[in-house]
């Protein structure tokens, strides 16, 4: 078993344009997410929490600084490896469901292994084992369009699980629920996260980041406030 952090930035730095035209959206942020935590990144527009978000994804690079994933020095790595790395160390969960209309959940939650190049029962078996982690074993032939958003969402969150990765990523994932799918949603994160999945959450809502055990705010692209969230029932504090 390794020892080192899921996450470990140091100094992270991202500069778009040129001249006067030019915005720092990142400015020094370091932090580290050891393997288990379950944090909860908060920011309004313009603050750098998208910027950071997709750095940590590798769905972008940044201007300096290093970014290690699971070990990894992802700053290093070329596009090809980093498509690797997100289709194999990182779950996705994005505020939109972005699953493929007229196919099945099962199917859905499948694809991070077909592009894998994982055999057809493999993919099945692990699959149906995710839908059962966020409860909708029972829904694995349901088409998008034949289930509610919160339970969209949960497919999503299967998909995003069923390659076992070191990181789940969730963008505002409750964004475009309701209230009880919201609660739905944000359950099976908390289940997953008392099971030793690492997830960060990426959230404007107060009562979404009471979930996490940490709680991080960007202002203009830096860290200004980072805690450890105390809990009472299922809830937590915010300062």
């Amino acid at each position: 078993m390794t020892n080192h952090p899921v996450l470990e930035v140091r100094n992270l730095v991202k500069v778009y344009g040129e001249g006067e035209a030019q915005v720092r959206a990142l400015r020094g942020v370091s932090l580290t997410v050891e393997r288990g935590d379950y944090v909860a990144i908060m920011g309004s527009s313009g603050s750098g929490k998208s910027t950071l978000m997709n750095i940590l994804g590798c769905l972008d690079t940044p201007t300096s600084g290093r970014y290690l994933l699971d070990g990894v020095d992802v700053s290093r790595l070329d596009d090809r490896q980093l498509a690797l790395v997100r289709n194999r160390r990182i779950g996705f969960v994005f505020q939109a469901f972005n699953l493929i209309p007229r196919t099945s959940a099962v199917s859905n939650v499948e694809l991070p292994l077909a592009y894998a190049g994982m055999k057809a029962a493999e993919r099945r078996r692990r699959a149906l084992a995710a839908l059962g982690m966020v409860g909708l074993a029972d829904r694995a032939d349901h088409e998008p369009n034949q289930l509610s958003g919160g339970q969209q969402q949960r497919v999503a969150v299967a998909r995003a699980l069923v390659t076992a990765p070191a990181l789940v990523l969730a963008d505002e994932p409750t964004g475009n629920l309701d209230t009880r799918s919201t609660a739905d949603v944000l359950a099976v994160l908390d289940r997953l996260n008392r099971s030793g999945r690492t997830i960060v959450l990426i959230t404007h809502e107060d009562d979404v980041a009471r979930h996490a055990k940490r709680l991080i705010r960007l202002v203009d692209g830096q860290i200004v406030h980072d805690e450890v969230l105390h809990h009472s029932g299922n809830t937590a504090v915010l300062t």
